[in-house]
C-alpha cells in the first residue's frame, strides 16, 4: 500500500497536475513572469522598489529589508503601536550613528505629503529636519514623533490612502490603489515632461476592477504601469 500510494500520489498526481498547469495556466505556473526584450524583470504578483520621481511608487514593505518574497511579512504592530505611528531609531554597529530602525506611518505620511507636493500643517517647519543637502532627515523627523514633552504635529490637508503609508501582511504587494495612484499622477507627470491628464488616462487603463466584480477593490499594478510609462513616455 505505501509503494502504490507513494507512486500514486507522489510521482503520478504531480506529475499530471504539473502537465495541466502547464498547458492550461502556463503564465500562472511559473510565477506570472513579465518579461521586457527577452529579460525577465519581474512579476505580476510580486511588489518591487521604486523611488524615482518618474515612476509610481509601491506602498511601503516589511518583508525582509523590502519587497523580499523569501522573507514575506507585515509588521505585527496592532494600530496603537507607538513604534508603528512614531517609528523607531537605533544605534548602527558599524559607522557608531543613530539611524532607523523603523520608519512609522507618521514619517511616511511627511514624505508622502512632501514627494507629491501635498499641502499640509506642521506644528514645527520641515526646514528644521533637513541635512545640508536639503533632504529630510528621518532620525530627528521620528525622534520628533516621539518627543514626550513636545511631539511634532504633522497633518495632510489631503485624504491620504492608508495603502500609501501602510504596509501589506505579505510585505510583497504589487498593487496600490486607484487612489493612491492618481495622487502621485501630478509628480510622474512633471518628471516625464508630460500632462497630468495623459498620465491619469494611464493610470485608469491600468485599474483592474474587482475579483468577478464583487471581490475586494480596484488596484493598479505598479510594477505593470511602471513599464506602460516607460514605453509610452520615454524617460527625458
Amino acid at each position: 500500500m505505501m509503494i502504490v500510494m507513494t507512486v500514486l500520489t507522489g510521482l503520478l498526481y504531480p506529475a499530471v497536475i504539473t502537465g495541466i498547469a502547464q498547458v492550461a495556466f502556463r503564465d500562472q505556473a511559473n510565477g506570472s513572469l513579465i518579461t521586457v526584450n527577452g529579460q525577465v524583470i519581474g512579476s505580476r504578483l510580486i511588489g518591487q522598489s521604486f523611488t524615482k520621481d518618474e515612476y509610481f511608487h509601491p506602498r511601503p514593505s516589511s518583508a525582509g529589508s523590502g519587497y523580499d518574497p523569501t522573507a514575506t511579512a507585515g509588521s505585527n504592530l496592532g494600530p496603537t503601536s507607538a513604534k508603528l505611528l512614531n517609528g523607531t531609531t537605533k544605534m548602527d554597529d558599524k559607522t557608531k550613528q543613530e539611524v532607523v530602525d523603523f520608519d512609522g506611518i507618521k514619517d511616511r505620511v511627511v514624505h508622502y505629503c512632501v514627494d507629491n507636493d501635498l499641502a499640509y500643517e506642521s506644528s514645527i517647519p520641515l526646514d528644521k529636519f533637513k541635512d545640508d543637502k536639503g533632504n529630510l532627515d528621518d532620525v530627528k523627523l521620528i525622534k520628533a514623533f516621539g518627543d514626550d514633552k513636545s511631539p511634532l504635529v504633522f497633518a495632510s490637508k489631503v485624504p491620504i490612502p492608508a495603502d500609501a503609508v501602510t504596509a501589506s501582511a505579505s510585505g510583497i504587494d504589487p498593487h496600490i490603489s486607484p487612489a493612491n495612484a492618481l495622487i502621485q499622477a501630478a509628480r510622474v507627470a512633471k518628471a516625464r515632461g508630460v500632462t497630468v491628464e495623459q498620465m491619469q488616462t494611464v493610470v485608469e487603463a491600468h485599474t483592474e476592477g474587482r475579483a468577478w466584480g464583487i471581490l475586494g477593490e480596484p488596484t493598479v499594478n505598479v510594477l505593470e504601469v511602471n513599464l506602460a510609462l516607460d514605453s509610452r513616455f520615454p524617460r527625458k
